[in-house]
């Protein structure tokens, strides 16, 4: 990565509201006693890193703390572990305490634009271009965090690791078909059909049709397209009339290649069914490998990334990309940088995303051992870098993007889902949104 010319920061983003709860000292800044607040520090003393995935990825990082510590013995890195759920509350709740929030902080790009708005995070990109991260960062994760973060020459996370949507797929049931992996949108189709017989209770495909629909709703849409852009300028081409098309032909396969039971289905509910039921595919991402591995043995499933068109072309949307987020607020950013600059290192960038099943950042760890046998991971690093795959980046800048993604139109998908709700109705109303939430963001960041 190469030093950024003509920098500049954003300004005058439009407030976020925050949530109002009392602040978390217990986890305030970490000092060495020697610091005033947002200084540099002496580099020396204790540091708090707060976990957006704690209990889940707690293991792993107290792995990496024991051996950052012993490297820096004079630094002490104290970890809180945060629910992802929660994670985003806590951190608005802190901002809007005016203290508690910790020095370095787990932040996914979906939640980036929030934490820039609310003038949170320090910039991050001069501190890597001089650091022994400079040019081993994988380009397509820089290039989806500066976007995240609202800015074409600016990171305000360092990335961790990517994700990548997968078709599961059922290899013991896809071999009793006599059916291929469903490696093209005509194969998936197919098997979909297939593999159903609803007097056993045997379903080619379970749909997500509840809470988290519409990042997997968008996926297909764009992936039967073929559009490689979300933006036309400054409107948004979800609307486009093949997406309309594509997104008519996804929610079809519900309850017909489907249970009538998937139209709630948010995560749990969706691998649960895949993993305890005889369903032949589920689209996800990589972060559900080890759910369906415990529950399925290594035998009876694979996974392939995204399907491609006729002719080979895979359009798929963006993955929020992990990273380490350094706040402003930090009384000790030296020894704070320390500590990310030595987790994103090849040994424990590797380390961490081999726990995680997930795609490294650091390009030297992506060459490791485990990711030619982990299988999907190696899949999603493969189709992540083919010159063939198309990535539409979506707009995680966007402060209202989790909203509008969200809550404010899944209900709607679901009336598309049951017939009561146009795929147009619900696309072009989508679309207003959007249009006017770009436009709102461009008025304070021109």
């Amino acid at each position: 990565m190469t030093a950024p010319m003509g920098r500049r920061l954003r300004t005058g983003v439009t407030a976020i509201a925050a949530v109002s709860a009392l602040a978390l000292t217990a986890t305030a800044c970490g000092t060495d006693g020697t610091s005033s607040k947002g200084s540099e520090g002496s580099g020396k003393g204790t540091i708090t890193f707060w976990d957006n995935n704690g209990g889940v990825r707690t293991d792993i990082w107290k792995q990496i703390i024991a051996k950052f510590e012993k490297k820096y013995p004079d630094i002490k890195v104290k970890y809180v572990g945060v629910a992802a759920a929660d994670v985003q509350s806590k951190y608005d709740t802190a901002i809007a305490g005016g203290k508690g929030l910790p020095d370095v902080g787990g932040v996914g790009a979906a939640m980036l634009a929030s934490l820039v708005a609310q003038n949170a995070l320090a910039p991050v990109t001069d501190r890597i271009d001089s650091s022994s991260l400079k040019g081993k960062l994988d380009a397509s994760m820089v290039k989806n965090v500066e976007s995240a973060g609202g800015s074409a020459d600016e990171l305000y996370s360092v990335p961790t690791s990517a994700n990548m949507g997968i078709l599961w797929y059922r290899t013991d049931l896809f071999k009793a078909a006599g059916l291929e992996a469903p490696t093209t949108y005509d194969k998936f189709y197919a098997a979909a059909t297939k593999l159903t017989d609803k007097k056993k209770n045997e379903f080619g495909f379970t749909f997500r049709g509840g809470a988290g629909s519409i990042a997997q709703a968008l996926d297909m849409m764009y992936g039967q397209s073929g559009i490689d852009s979300f933006w036309n300028g400054d409107t948004t081409t979800v609307n486009d009339p093949k997406n309309v098309a594509a997104l008519e032909k996804y929610v079809a396969l519900y309850n017909k290649v489907t249970p009538e039971a998937d139209l709630n289905n948010d995560f749990v509910k969706m691998v649960a069914e895949f993993d305890n039921g005889k369903i032949g595919m589920v689209q996800h991402n990589l972060g559900s490998y080890q759910n369906h591995l415990d529950a399925l043995g290594k035998d009876k499933f694979a996974g392939v990334a995204m399907p491609t068109d006729a002719s080979g072309v895979r359009t798929t949307v963006s993955n929020p990309v992990d990273g380490l987020g350094l706040f402003k607020n930090s009384t000790n950013k030296e020894a704070a940088w320390k500590f990310i600059e030595f987790a994103v290192s090849a040994a424990q960038n590797s380390a961490w995303n081999e726990s995680a099943g997930a795609i490294p950042s650091n390009t030297e760890a992506q060459d490791d051992a485990w990711i030619a046998s982990a299988g999907a991971t190696k899949t999603g690093l493969d189709a992540l870098t083919d010159s063939n795959t198309k990535i539409v980046q979506l707009p995680y800048y966007l402060p209202d993007w989790g909203t509008l993604s969200k809550s404010e139109v899944e209900p709607d998908f679901q009336k598309v889902v049951l017939g009561k709700e146009t795929a147009k109705a619900f696309l072009d109303m989508f679309a207003g949104k959007l249009n006017a939430a770009q436009a709102d963001w461009k008025k304070h960041n021109s």
